[in-house]
């Protein structure tokens, strides 16, 4: 089978063209915002940096710019032509979401995202990346994805069909705590939340 490519043509076909995107402007405008939120919920400030692994063109940086002026932002993904048409305009750079802990990357940022990516991702790549995700957070990090109890539409090559359960094992053991709402923190910064708003104990 020839390896997927995240070209010029894949991603006008998923995210510019009205007959085959599943997604559109106001459904990203709304995940931006939920995000936004969450982190300054957890801050208790504004957002000031931003970091998104698996990128893509950067579809973010625009939105976070007009939401909140100024806020810093970088992004890696492993496109090599969404790097070269968007990497000086939007902060991009060229990394694999498994090669996150050599990326250069500096955290922590505010808010850490990984928005629709995952579920791409094979398992032993997905498991590299994720245990590099906790020096990154220093907010929030928004994680979303789908899991095989979700109806999927779309961009189905690639897709791995792997349970909400195994997900959370998987999070759960790289140091990851639930906010709900594709929402994760590190177990420091849950315990300076309110305790109504701090994940249940898990059940022996």
């Amino acid at each position: 089978m020839t390896p997927k490519r995240y070209d010029k043509g894949y991603f006008d076909r998923w995210y510019r063209n009205p007959s085959r995107r599943v997604k559109g402007p106001a459904e990203l405008a709304r995940k931006v915002a939920l995000a936004i939120a969450a982190a300054e919920q957890v801050l208790g400030r504004p957002l000031r940096s931003v970091i998104d692994v698996g990128a893509g063109e950067g579809r973010w940086q625009p939105v976070l710019q007009r939401l909140r002026p100024g806020t810093r932002y970088a992004g890696l993904d492993g496109s090599e032509y969404a790097v070269r048409r968007f990497g000086r305009r939007r902060n991009l750079r060229l990394a694999a979401f498994g090669d996150l802990a050599e990326s250069g990357a500096e955290g922590p940022y505010d808010l850490v995202v990984c928005s629709d990516v995952l579920h791409y991702v094979a398992a032993a790549e997905l498991r590299r990346g994720v245990a590099a995700l906790p020096p990154l957070i220093g907010g929030v990090a928004f994680l979303d994805l789908l899991t095989s109890a979700d109806g999927v539409e779309g961009d189905l090559r690639g897709f791995f069909r792997r349970s909400g359960a195994w997900y959370r094992r998987v999070f759960r053991e790289a140091g990851l705590v639930p906010l709900g709402l594709h929402c994760w923190t590190t177990p420091a910064l849950a315990r300076t939340l309110p305790a109504l708003e701090q994940p249940l104990p898990r059940s022996r």
